[in-house]
């Protein structure tokens, strides 16, 4: 069923006017941050990628998400496909294989990982319901995820691949699973952390090191974080004013239009800016939490909670990592930082999600 008069009442119109307001802070945040050092076309390219995100966010409301899970196998498949093919073809920056040229645009899979790994679980555990808490369920759901975690983390993609994990666990502890399965996992992961330090990269070991202490290496890791500290410590209550933070037009903020795009907010907006745009990101994922706690079905639940999960732990690091209360591991801040595959996929996401909504009563 699509998109009719009847399910549009349930459209939820807080989540959807939020989203377009994080929108429109996002250009001109974008704009400010690129205004002297960057190519001002990257605002074009972003306004183009919003105008793609909208177009697929009414796309997906128009099919009901049970047909999506439909085929949630085959988009889970397609999507290792493009995680194995980037690794050989990928377009490589600074050292990572993270996205495919395809001529007008860069397509970065671990993107699509998202939405594929969240459908296919989805499918998995719903139809399981009551075997849930068997330690075979636990299993399906490693083999999954594991692969897919595997492959990101090669690229490789630190951050994206964390990401997974909370993903994996908060749609398992709604689909039942045993707790003291979940626990055994956790300890496992616990116990395997040491053998896991030796296999990152030196610059993401030297990333957790300046986490501690961003002075061990003030003009190398540690710079970016301690100029983000800055600027947004500079801010003050009301800001410095829009096109007049100084860490950020004067070019000491290094990556302030992606990953560090939310100092720029606090430069120049102030806290009551920053407080503001979180403010919208809280509704967004509040009246999604009511979506997921109201909607009986078990699989728009499940849906629900995956892409809640992500959306808020996506703001979580990113902003916890610019002000330094967590480290550096690439996350961007959603609707906001610069990026097509980024902004596209969390566009869906919400569409996704608005889609659940309107199709409660009809369960």
């Amino acid at each position: 069923m699509g998109f009719t008069r009847d399910n549009s009442k349930n459209f939820d119109k807080i989540i959807f006017f939020s989203t377009l307001a994080i929108l429109f802070v996002g250009v001109l945040v974008l704009h400010s941050a690129s205004s002297r050092y960057y190519h001002q076309n990257i605002v074009f390219r972003q306004i183009i990628w919003i105008s793609v995100g909208i177009m697929f966010l009414f796309a997906v409301l128009r099919i009901s998400y049970q047909k999506i899970l439909h085929v949630s196998y085959l988009l889970y498949g397609l999507n290792m496909f493009f995680l194995v093919l980037v690794l050989v073809i990928g377009q490589a920056r600074g050292g990572s294989h993270r996205w495919i040229n395809l001529g007008a645009f860069n397509f970065q899979p671990s993107e699509l990982a998202k939405i594929a790994l969240i459908f296919a679980l989805s499918s998995y555990l719903g139809a399981r319901k009551g075997d849930v808490a068997r330690i075979g369920a636990l299993f399906g759901v490693l083999c999954f995820a594991l692969p897919v975690f595997i492959l990101i983390l090669i690229e490789p993609d630190l951050g994206t691949a964390l990401m997974l994990v909370p993903i994996t666990f908060a749609m398992l502890f709604m689909a039942g699973a045993n707790m003291r399965h979940l626990m055994s996992v956790v300890f496992m992961g616990l116990g395997a952390l040491p053998f896991l330090w030796h296999l990152l990269r030196d610059y993401q070991k030297q990333r957790l090191l300046v986490f501690i202490n961003p002075n061990i290496d003030p003009l190398g890791s540690g710079y970016t974080i301690i100029q983000s500290k800055i600027a947004v410590g500079s801010g003050g209550l009301f800001g410095k004013g829009w096109l007049s933070g100084t860490q950020n037009q004067l070019n000491f903020l290094p990556e302030r239009h992606t990953d560090f795009i939310f100092s720029v907010v606090g430069e120049e907006w102030g806290f009551l800016g920053a407080l503001i745009l979180i403010l919208l990101y809280l509704l967004i994922v509040y009246r999604g939490i009511k979506i997921m706690q109201s909607t009986p079905d078990i699989y728009g639940r499940l849906i629900a909670t995956g892409v809640v999960t992500l959306f808020s732990l996506q703001v979580v690091i990113n902003i916890g990592m610019t002000i330094g209360f967590l480290p550096v591991v690439g996350i961007t801040l959603p609707l906001i930082s610069y990026g097509g595959s980024s902004l596209i996929t969390t566009l869906i996401l919400i569409g996704v999600l608005l889609n659940i909504g309107m199709r409660r009563p009809l369960f």
